[in-house]
């Protein structure tokens, strides 16, 4: 398997001054096999340290920030000696040791030569929970679940990928037909690398389903075991209602469907921990399209999307059978899980999206994002006959220098807006 993440990291090591590296994600989005597999691949050696199974580490980091003293301490308990030329220190699951996370600011100022990386699945939870991070001390990093590109890379499709890479629109217009098959099995499989791993290998969609469940199984039970024992019926409550919000005719999230009465202070700390954890996705309303788009965002007025859209459908109990019939999938839900899908692969770009509708909600363009100082309308269908309604009533009113849609239909370009294939919005936003 192959991340567009790892040319992030080999741009990182060639750094001549380089900063320990925290990597930051979900839980079971590859965090460790990603730091494992360069460290495999670019070093002599690597030294991994994981602070929730190795309980002697934390006793290390509580006894002084002394790089020396400490690398004297953990070159026990990797069974050689760490060369900081020649190896790679993992510290997987910091987030469970504060004072690892504040020794990461005496290993830059003091040893810079040795290439760290750290990564935790609540790392963003422990930021907003008093964690004190060496700011300025170290770099971050994100990791998402695959792309759209990458499941290709995965099941083996080289040359689809390089001609949407390309961006040889007539070949991709060509063989239309099996990029919409593959969009449909990632629509289902999504982007968590153990269930591309294992569709990869036998095209067994029951499989992946029962590795998505067991995924989600393991998010509730984070709840259980991080979240602030006051917030943990809300966080339930915001977790199992993503579904019901969703597939409203309006998205947008209503806090009365939690429970009667319900107010945005309640549950604000709720809905915040589960973004922190990577969990979930904010998408944000704007009252009008400037620049910064943020300046013009209500806060209080948002959507929320998953993670990743096969645990969107797992989460929805969207079947193989389904999936199989035809177009089906695209028109469940009222298009949700395509905009699941085109968000995950904004996101993956690190494209922040927000939503526009007006005051009187006759109209919504289903995403904003501010490229190449624009702020850029992305009207989302999930067919093919398609109608730009809503594009155009945004168009009229704000002249913007670039529309796109994206849908099913093949590329197509009008005076005032452009339609991009599903399959190729991925390469449009990189």
């Amino acid at each position: 398997m192959q991340r567009d993440a790892y040319r992030k990291l080999l741009e990182w090591k060639k750094q001549p001054v380089r900063k320990p590296l925290i990597i930051q994600g979900a839980r079971q989005v590859g965090k460790t096999w990603l730091m494992k597999e360069f460290g495999h691949n670019e070093f002599r050696q690597t030294a991994y340290f994981n602070f929730e199974s190795t309980r002697e580490l934390h006793d290390i980091f509580r006894r002084g920030y002394n790089p020396g003293k400490i690398l004297s301490a953990l070159n026990i308990l990797a069974g050689f000696v760490i060369n900081p030329a020649e190896t790679l220190i993992i510290f997987d699951e910091i987030q469970a040791c504060p004072e690892a996370i504040t020794s990461l600011k005496y290993f830059q100022e003091e040893g810079a030569d040795y290439y760290i990386f750290g990564a935790g699945s609540l790392l963003g939870v422990s930021i907003h929970q008093g964690v004190s991070f060496p700011v300025g001390k170290v770099d971050f990093m994100t990791l998402h679940p695959l792309n759209f590109h990458e499941f290709l890379l995965a099941m083996g499709e080289k040359e689809l990928l390089h001609t949407l890479q390309a961006n040889d629109t007539q070949l991709i217009d060509l063989f239309s037909s099996r990029y919409t098959e593959l969009l449909k099995q990632y629509y289902f499989i999504g982007g968590m690398p153990e269930a591309v791993k294992s569709f990869s290998a036998d095209l067994d969609y029951r499989r992946v389903r029962a590795l998505q469940e067991n995924i989600l199984l393991a998010y509730e039970n984070d709840f259980s075991k991080h979240a602030p024992v006051s917030q943990l019926p809300r966080i339930r409550l915001v977790w199992q209602s993503v579904i019901g919000q969703l597939a409203k005719e309006n998205s947008k999230f209503v806090y009365s469907i939690l429970r009667n009465g319900a107010r945005a202070k309640e549950f604000e700390l709720a809905i915040e921990w589960l973004k922190d954890a990577g969990l979930i996705q904010k998408v944000t309303r704007i009252s009008k399209p400037g620049i910064p788009i943020s300046a013009y965002a209500d806060w209080s007025d948002f959507k929320i999307y998953l993670n990743d859209v096969g645990l969107l459908c797992a989460m929805g109990g969207i079947t193989p059978e389904i999936l199989l019939r035809g177009n089906q999938m695209f028109t469940e839900f009222k298009g949700v899980i395509t905009e699941q899908f085109v968000l995950q692969q904004l996101i993956s770009q690190k494209q922040h999206a927000f939503y526009w509708t007006p005051d009187s909600g006759e109209s919504e363009i289903d995403f904003v994002i501010q490229k190449d100082g624009l702020a850029i309308p992305v009207e989302v269908k999930s067919a093919v006959n398609v109608r730009s309604r809503s594009l155009r009533v945004y168009y009229d009113k704000y002249k913007p220098e670039v529309c796109i849609r994206t849908s099913l239909a093949g590329y197509e370009s009008q005076d005032w807006m452009r339609n991009i294939p599903l399959y190729g919005v991925l390469g449009w936003v990189q």
